[in-house]
């Protein structure tokens, strides 16, 4: 085989503007938002354009949540620009996802919030028939799945697994068999094959985990089959974070999963990626080019963070301010107890730093970060989750004092671990938050992976 290139993009999210996306009612929807909203379509146009002028190489792939919530407004918008970049001669691969159909979609205008019909997910299949399944030399059509023959001895294939049945976030039992098959068939052609998925096939952090689609449901499974099948390399989104994590079956088998950002809000990222050999593949990641927009006078890594931060801050401010509103969004009981704790943490949180949450858990602290906002320093930890290459590692002072106050916790811990059980092992939470701080595998934007 000879080496190949392609780019991938993920989490799109177009949204048609005509539809509406202005008003109070949309800022206020937009303060608990990770991504952009508004500014989608001049974002894709803005991507489009850079990835029809690109030079490294003439396929792209695209995994999924193609437009903001199923409009067929927007699916129409979006097809629009697949057609200008394949005329381009660029070869793309698409699937779609869950945010590809619906029975009710959303906008906004000065009325406050609208609600129209979506796209059923029966109609994905010939709305994007000819950006992957034309060129597909299998199609599983129930479950929107293909493979495809990227280039000489390199094989794609391409899952969906966002069914509205029983089976959903995960593959149904055809599907699995599928699956088993078309590896079966690339490994007697001697061919080099990865995943593309919508969904995380392993967490970006143990902590996702615990979060209901942060990760696919049966990953642990269906890594293992990979793996030891053959097939060492999935392309997932979703969660809009960077990152490349490693699992290594009981056989030895290597799987990695490279997450991408979307690329409507931070982090926002595309890569570029390079298939030496069956063994040996580069990641790159390209940031989103400049779109136009008013950015009042902010850069566009920065107008991206703005909006992230907004995010997080609002959750923190809502907690001493508004806890029923958080409570609300979180859709927790509104309880008179818990909107009192609440409320209690988050003004408490208002005024901590990480010197004096030392001094209250009697741990040391370093002076060159005692008058540091305790809410500053939780924002960061949440941003670094998503943007990857996490940079709290033991040797800083942050994760001393951090991991410090978690230690005074560590007999209630040493029950939960005890007692509690993740997909079969013990909840080591002590672990999982220990991971969230520090990055301590592979870089998550730009790094070369051996496979076997």
């Amino acid at each position: 085989m000879k080496p190949f290139k392609f780019f991938l993009i993920t989490d799109t999210h177009y949204f048609a503007t005509k539809l509406g996306c202005f008003g109070e009612e949309y800022k206020s929807f937009m303060q608990f938002e990770q991504k952009c909203f508004a500014e989608t379509e001049a974002i894709n146009k803005a991507a489009f354009k850079w990835l029809s002028e690109a030079k490294d190489a003439d396929t792209v792939l695209i995994a999924g949540d193609l437009s903001f919530n199923g409009e067929r407004e927007s699916h129409e918008g979006f097809i629009r620009l697949l057609k200008m970049l394949k005329e381009s001669g660029k070869r793309i691969f698409v699937i779609t996802a869950g945010h590809d159909f619906n029975e009710k979609c959303f906008a906004f205008n000065d009325t406050g919030r609208l609600e129209f019909p979506g796209t059923p997910r029966e109609e994905l299949f010939d709305l994007y028939f000819e950006f992957g399944f034309s060129d597909a030399i299998s199609v599983h059509k129930e479950s929107l799945s293909y493979v495809a023959q990227l280039s000489e001895g390199i094989r794609l294939l391409a899952l969906n697994n966002d069914g509205d049945s029983e089976y959903k976030h995960t593959y149904t039992a055809s599907q699995r068999e599928w699956i088993k098959e078309e590896m079966r068939k690339g490994r007697e052609a001697g061919d080099m094959m990865f995943v593309m998925n919508h969904y995380p096939l392993l967490p970006a952090c143990p902590l996702f985990g615990l979060i209901g689609d942060a990760v696919m449901p049966d990953s642990d499974n269906m890594t293992t089959l990979f793996a030891d099948g053959g097939v060492h390399l999935g392309f997932t989104g979703h969660m809009h974070n960077q990152s490349i994590k490693l699992k290594t079956t009981e056989s030895g088998n290597k799987f990695y999963d490279v997450c991408t950002g979307s690329l409507i809000g931070c982090p926002a990222f595309m890569r570029l990626v390079e298939i030496e050999d069956k063994k040996t593949v580069k990641i790159e990641s390209v940031p989103v080019p400049d779109f136009e927009w008013d950015m009042e006078g902010l850069t566009t890594e920065e107008y991206f963070r703005r909006q992230f931060d907004m995010m997080i801050v609002t959750y923190l401010d809502c907690m001493a301010n508004d806890p029923e509103r958080l409570m609300r969004k979180l859709r927790l009981p509104q309880n008179n107890i818990l909107k009192k704790v609440l409320q209690a943490f988050g003004k408490y949180l208002d005024k901590a730093t990480l010197g004096s949450v030392s001094r209250l858990f009697l741990v040391k602290c370093d002076k060159s970060i005692k008058e540091r906002p305790l809410k500053d320093f939780l924002k960061e930890i949440v941003r670094n989750v998503f943007t990857g290459n996490a940079p709290y590692t033991e040797d800083t002072p942050e994760y001393k004092v951090f991991m410090g106050v978690i230690g005074r916790f560590s007999p209630v811990l040493f029950i939960v671990k005890k007692k509690v059980k993740l997909k079969g092992k013990p909840l080591d939470v002590k672990a999982m938050l220990r991971d969230c701080l520090g990055n301590y595998g592979p870089d998550e934007y730009n790094t070369t992976l051996i496979l076997e």
